[in-house]
């Protein structure tokens, strides 16, 4: 798989890898712990955001897409922890919930200028 769009909140994630014939599609999903400790809700979501990284380490081109917020913690946290990743993200993309279909037409439409431009 040469490309890859990430649709990306808080709480879920969704992968889509594909080249010209094939999509490959994982969910990952935020998991809560229940505890009185103090920060723990900021573990979670690097736990869950570190989850995202990993699923992308072998694309070398990805596209993220997300709420303006989403998509803003999510770029601070890869500023932050994991700047391998950052290289491999080529664009960033505001969209609420596309459908499956329209995060590859958006992602095929997006690498169609960028591989062009490059």
């Amino acid at each position: 798989m040469f490309h890859a769009v990430a649709w990306v909140d808080h709480q879920n994630a969704q992968i889509l890898q594909f080249d010209e014939e094939h999509i490959q599609a994982q969910k990952i999903k935020a998991h809560t712990h229940h505890t009185k400790q103090h920060g723990s809700g900021v573990r979670s979501q690097h736990e869950f955001y570190a989850e995202v990284c990993n699923a992308l380490v072998e694309t070398p081109e990805v596209l993220v897409v997300g709420s303006k917020t989403g998509i803003a913690d999510f770029r601070h946290y890869v500023d932050k922890h994991r700047s391998r990743t950052g290289k491999q993200i080529v664009g960033w993309e505001v969209a609420e919930r596309p459908t499956e279909n329209q995060l590859v037409a958006l992602a095929r439409q997006y690498f169609l200028k960028y591989d062009s431009a490059a």
